[in-house]
């Protein structure tokens, strides 16, 4: 068994031309495999059928293998198979049937509605940076962008008049999304009265610049979020993308469309969006607990 493990590891070295990184871990599933199947007391390829690998499996993910490492090994499992099968060293394919296991839905955390107006009452507009500051964490909310958008708007794209803003997101898919009553005010305010002393001669048309008028970086829009989580006293780990997941659930919470909300985030598939909806089904069985006799 271990002759064919190796000649199959050698063939997607050279052959195939996979990674290192990607080479280990076919060797981390195979090396598995076939200790499995000396304590079970099989020696023989052919006596390996769908059954034996669904075991395998099985007990791969009662030692605590999660759902995502178990499909990248039945992906292994089925690429090594289909080659020996494709070699006659097989006459059938066991892995061929094999099912990938249900993907694990981690639930997006948010922000409740008060700790975004703690965060936002916390930013002081007169202190130096505050409007530019304040403009940042506003537009996140207002209008659910990634972190990479919102460093990469540009002026020419922003219509505070109608309360627009194109980006350009993943793939290089540009979208328009609409700026909120809130954050128009507060743009208008960072670029009226604090951007242009920010400007410098190399400035281009970035709506956030540095301090020293070059694009705002993402680390330091990390900080900055950060910075007026902790002085809002949140104890809640707070990043950007928190602010854009909150922007969602509060949306969907106050009765937003789901395909509307879809095509604010950006989210070439609904399902993607879909997750949402159990963020407030959860708060809604939070409630129901809370509130109701028999809850």
């Amino acid at each position: 068994m271990t002759s064919q493990i190796d000649q199959f590891l050698l063939y997607i070295a050279t052959e195939r031309g996979l990674s290192t990184a990607y080479q280990l871990s076919v060797r981390q599933t195979l090396d598995s495999l076939e200790a499995w199947l000396e304590a079970n007391g099989i020696t023989a390829w052919d006596d390996i059928g769908t059954d034996e690998l669904s075991r395998f499996l099985s007990e791969q993910k009662d030692r605590g293998m999660s759902a995502s490492s178990l499909r990248i090994s039945m992906v292994h499992l089925k690429i090594f198979f289909r080659r020996l099968a494709g070699k006659n060293i097989i006459t059938a394919d066991p892995a061929e049937p094999l099912l990938p296991p249900r993907a694990e839905m981690h639930l997006p955390e948010t922000l409740n509605e008060q700790h975004v107006r703690s965060m936002l009452a916390s930013v002081d507009r007169d202190k130096p940076l505050g409007r530019r500051d304040l403009a940042i964490l506003e537009l996140f909310y207002a209008s659910g962008l990634r972190l990479s958008e919102l460093c990469g708007a540009r002026l020419e794209n922003l219509d505070l008049d109608e309360g627009f803003i194109r980006v350009t997101g993943k793939g290089g898919k540009t979208r328009i999304v609409p700026v909120g009553g809130k954050a128009r005010e507060a743009m208008a305010d960072y670029l009226k009265n604090e951007r242009p002393g920010m400007v410098r001669k190399q400035t281009s048309s970035w709506v956030f610049i540095s301090i020293r008028g070059g694009k705002i970086s993402p680390e330091r829009v990390r900080e900055i979020v950060k910075q007026r989580a902790k002085a809002a006293g949140l104890e809640q780990n707070v990043y950007p993308h928190l602010l854009r997941h909150s922007f969602a659930t509060h949306l969907l919470q106050n009765g937003a469309d789901l395909r509307v909300i879809q095509d604010m985030l950006g989210h070439a598939d609904i399902a993607t969006t879909q997750i949402y909806t159990h963020v407030d089904q959860k708060g809604l069985k939070a409630v129901h607990r809370k509130f109701h006799p028999r809850g």
